[in-house]
C-alpha cells in the first residue's frame, strides 16, 4: 500500500500570497470557494500507516502538520509518525520548514548531495542536531528503502536550476540535471507514484521513467512561460524559474503528457498567478478535460 497525502499543494508564497492584492489572490483570502486557499507544496507517505516521510519541508509545515491528523503525536508528552524528510531540491520553499522540526526531535533527513551541500553551507540548519537528525546523502538513480514504513524512494535527475539565492556567473538560470533538482520515484513493489514539483523542461527519460505510473504529482507552477508579466506580477519567465508551462502548446506539460499512460495525473507546485487554483476558470476546465486533477490541501491518494 502506498498512501499519500497532499500537505501543501502552492508554489512559493502559497494562495493567497501575503502580499498580492490580485484579484484570485483577493478571492482565496475572501473563502471564496472556487478559490480555495492552498499552503506551500509538499506530500506526505506512508506504506504502512504508522510511519510517515514528508516530502519537501515548506514554510507551512508546522500548520499542514497541525492539519493532518495522521501526522500528529500518538504517545508520550513528545513524539512523532515523522520518521523522515526527503528533499527534492534547496529552494527556499523546500527547505525552510526543516527549521520547524528542531525541538530535538529524531527524524532522517534525506537530499541529492548538490542540496545537502546548500544545507551544509547555512550554519542555521545546525539547529536541526545531527545527532538526532542525520543527513543522508541520495544517490540518483538507487532505489533507498525506508523502512520501516513499507516503500522505497529513488531519486532521479530532472532539468532544473540552482536556488535563487544562490545564482551567480555568467548563466545563473542555467539549467542543469546534475542533482539540483530531483523527483522522487515511490514504490512499495506493487504500486508506483512520482514526485516531480519543480521541472524546467521535458527529457525522453523523463518521459519513459513516468509512463505507466499509476500517480504522478508534476509541476503546474504557471499556465503560460509570460504569465507573471503579463499580469505585472514579476519580471522574470516560468523558464527563468526553471520551471515548464502547463498550457497545452508545443512545449507545455499537457502536450508532453498526451501520449503517455498514467493512471493519474496530479498538478501540484501552483503559483498563486495560475488560473487553474479557480474552479470556475476555463484553464481549469482545460485541464480537467485533459485527464488532470489540480492537487489542493489534504487531497489524499491510496493505492
Amino acid at each position: 500500500m502506498l498512501d499519500l497525502i497532499v500537505l501543501g499543494a502552492a508554489a512559493g508564497g502559497g494562495f493567497p500570497q501575503w502580499n498580492s492584492n490580485a484579484p484570485a489572490c483577493n478571492r482565496a483570502r475572501a473563502g471564496d470557494p472556487t478559490a480555495p486557499a492552498r499552503t506551500q507544496a509538499s506530500i506526505a507517505v506512508s506504506g504502512d500507516g504508522e510511519q510517515w516521510y514528508i516530502l519537501n519541508a515548506s514554510p507551512d509545515l508546522r500548520a499542514q502538520i497541525n492539519q493532518t491528523p495522521a501526522l500528529h503525536p500518538k504517545a508520550g508528552l513528545r513524539s512523532t509518525p515523522i520518521a523522515g524528510v526527503v528533499l527534492t531540491s534547496g529552494e527556499i520553499d523546500t527547505i525552510t520548514g526543516l527549521l520547524t522540526l528542531r525541538e530535538k526531535q529524531a527524524f532522517d533527513l534525506y537530499g541529492a548531495a548538490p542540496v545537502l551541500a546548500q544545507l551544509d553551507a547555512n550554519p542555521i540548519f545546525e539547529a536541526l542536531d545531527r545527532t538526532l537528525v542525520p543527513r543522508h546523502t541520495m544517490v540518483l538513480d538507487h532505489a533507498l528503502p525506508l523502512k520501516p514504513a513499507g516503500f522505497s524512494v529513488t531519486p532521479f535527475a530532472v532539468p532544473g536550476k540552482v536556488p535563487l539565492y544562490a545564482e551567480q556567473g555568467a548563466n545563473p538560470a542555467e539549467v542543469k540535471t546534475d542533482g539540483e533538482t530531483i523527483g522522487l520515484e515511490i514504490s512499495d513493489g506493487t504500486h508506483r507514484a512520482l514526485f516531480i514539483p519543480g521541472c524546467a523542461m521535458m527529457t525522453d527519460a523523463l518521459l519513459a521513467r513516468m509512463n505507466g505510473a499509476d500517480v504522478v504529482f508534476f509541476d503546474g507552477t504557471l499556465w503560460t512561460d509570460d504569465e507573471m508579466v503579463r499580469a505585472g506580477l514579476g519580471a522574470k519567465t516560468g523558464k527563468r524559474m526553471g520551471h515548464m508551462s502547463v498550457a497545452d502548446e508545443p512545449d507545455g506539460t499537457m502536450a508532453a503528457f498526451r501520449p503517455l499512460e498514467i493512471g493519474r495525473k496530479i498538478l501540484i507546485h501552483i503559483n498563486n498567478s495560475n488560473p487553474i487554483l479557480l474552479s470556475d476558470s476555463a484553464e481549469r476546465k482545460a485541464v480537467e478535460q485533459a485527464g488532470w486533477d489540480v492537487a489542493f490541501d489534504g487531497m489524499r491518494v491510496t493505492l
